[in-house]
């Protein structure tokens, strides 16, 4: 609930506005929220090679659970061996031609992350945050199995960092005081991005246009990536 599917969406329409061909890998098979974000229906196709993604209206491709079913709105009632499974089927079994993938990945650190760091040739992972105290003990734990995995960890984000007042321009810690300088400090990461409490960024997701946000908040963070590849 921190807003990982919100940073991969965001920063998958960066990478192709630099006039890069993207795709997003939905790992988050229990609560896909990719598809809805960017406004695809459209069911995945196939053929004796493989299936294909879908395409956002900015020629993104996605894959996502919710692009095989029946009913959106049918809940994924899976054990972890085959939710892992099926993300790894949409790395395996798909017919990808990117420049850039962006994997979205489910809270914790339980199968799905081991799979996809096993499975998929990873060049890193940006860690998304929230300002809670809580939050920043599971952050850590993300860098712990990222370590141990040998991962690179590009750097962290902050969503909900504060909320702009409409009426006096002032910033406001909803969520209490940020945290995320001291987690970085202690796993010699770099903060590349805080994102606002922003009502249009909520609005454009439910309404499937997060391809028109306008902001800059992760242009640091694309920009890093952009020299990574």
């Amino acid at each position: 609930g921190v807003g990982k599917s919100l940073i991969t969406g965001m920063l998958a329409v960066l990478a192709s506005r630099q006039g890069n061909k993207v795709g997003i890998l939905d790992a988050d098979i229990t609560g896909p929220s990719i598809p809805r974000m960017f406004g695809v229906t459209e069911k995945l196709t196939a053929d004796s090679r493989g299936a294909y993604p879908s395409a956002s209206k900015t020629g993104i491709d996605i894959v996502s659970i919710n692009l095989l079913l029946d009913d959106d709105d049918a809940p994924v009632v899976w054990r972890g061996p085959v939710i892992a499974g099926s993300v790894k089927q949409f790395w395996t079994d798909v017919i990808w031609d990117v420049d850039y993938m962006f994997v979205d990945m489910p809270p914790g650190t339980g199968d799905v992350p081991l799979t996809v760091f096993q499975s998929i040739p990873v060049d890193g992972i940006v860690i998304v945050t929230s300002p809670q105290e809580l939050v920043s003990m599971i952050v850590s734990k993300a860098v712990k199995m990222a370590e141990m995995m040998n991962i690179p960890i590009i750097g962290l984000v902050e969503n909900m960092s504060y909320f702009t007042c409409p009426d006096n321009g002032k910033d406001y810690q909803i969520f209490g005081d940020s945290h995320i300088e001291e987690v970085a400090a202690q796993h010699g990461l770099d903060v590349l991005g805080r994102l606002p409490i922003n009502p249009k960024l909520a609005a454009a997701c439910d309404k499937g246009m997060i391809e028109l946000f306008e902001g800059d908040w992760l242009e640091e963070l694309a920009r890093k990536l952009e020299t990574m590849l």
